[in-house]
């Protein structure tokens, strides 16, 4: 069974459906509005767990009601929590998302993510040298992501770093990830480019092996020749809250069968997973990517 650990955020999602995104200043008559489990790194932790991966998730909570719903809904994924801190005085994260003709818009509030440490990811160190991959991302202190990356890198254990939200990263990190999964804008952010630029120009620009999404598009994948395209999958969008999430943990799961293997099974998992509301509800498992993939013809 393929070994995964996510060091990452935990958050509650606040999620409120409307017709379309309001204006600045307007008050909009909503449709519909939930709380479900989220946050990048809880995401890509079920995911993962979905998929049959062996998971073990590194992170924070409050100690608050949020917290606790969170702990349960992880445990009952069978997700490894020995390496996640609940803290007493501070309050678990939350996204307050909204959600409009199958696009959404969100505002996190880190909270506990922010006590996410480098200290923290060292003791998970057993655990990390064990792992057939790790998953990061940017909703915890920047400096305990340098702290993955740069421990993975001396362990041999191959890191995938999601670049989200968006943000420059040193180019030294970069180099360390063995693949580093942006979309256009986040990749253009990273090496400091205009956001318009071929993003292809982009790919080839960057410091480090480029998994790139692109949404309904599919993604492109670089290691060290010319950039390759994966087409997407044709599927009815609910709420793409999640799906880069899906991808992620996807190709991890999938990356002992080589990357265009890996890219177009995760390109699959997060066709399927925007096909319900809230981040983990659609989440697939092997045998919907399985079947979704035996049905479809590139």
């Amino acid at each position: 069974m393929t070994r995964i650990v996510v060091v990452g955020s935990i958050n509650m999602d606040l999620v409120t459906q409307a017709p379309r995104f309001p204006d600045p200043g307007e008050t909009l008559l909503g449709e519909r509005f939930f709380t479900v489990p989220g946050g990048k790194g809880a995401n890509q932790a079920v995911a993962a767990a979905r998929l049959g991966a062996e998971v073990a998730l590194v992170g924070a909570l409050g100690d608050d009601d949020f917290g606790q719903r969170l702990h349960r809904a992880l445990a009952d994924e069978g997700i490894a929590l020995d390496h996640l801190l609940t803290l007493r005085d501070a309050a678990s994260g939350t996204a307050s998302i909204t959600v409009a003709q199958g696009e959404n818009q969100i505002i996190v509030v880190p909270a506990a993510n922010a006590c996410v440490s480098p200290a923290q990811v060292e003791r998970a160190q057993a655990l990390i040298a064990r792992a057939d991959a790790v998953l990061v991302q940017l909703e915890i202190p920047l400096e305990t992501v340098e702290a993955t990356v740069r421990l993975c890198h001396r362990l041999g254990v191959p890191v995938i770093l999601d670049p989200a939200p968006a943000q420059p990263l040193p180019a030294a990190w970069l180099r360390l990830a063995r693949y580093v999964t942006p979309n256009q804008h986040e990749l253009a952010t990273l090496l400091g480019a205009d956001p318009d630029e071929d993003f292809r120009v982009l790919m080839q620009r960057a410091p480090c092996p480029v998994v790139l999404t692109r949404g309904s598009e599919g993604a492109w994948y670089r290691e060290q020749a010319a950039p390759i395209h994966q087409p997407g999958f044709r599927v009815a969008a609910v709420d793409s809250t999640g799906a880069g999430d899906t991808f992620n943990a996807a190709l991890a799961v999938f990356l002992h069968e080589g990357l265009p293997q890996a890219v177009r099974k995760a390109c699959a998992a997060a066709a399927l997973s925007v096909g319900k509301l809230g981040a983990q509800a659609g989440m697939p498992d092997r045998s919907e990517v399985d079947a979704l993939l035996a049905r479809s013809i590139d």
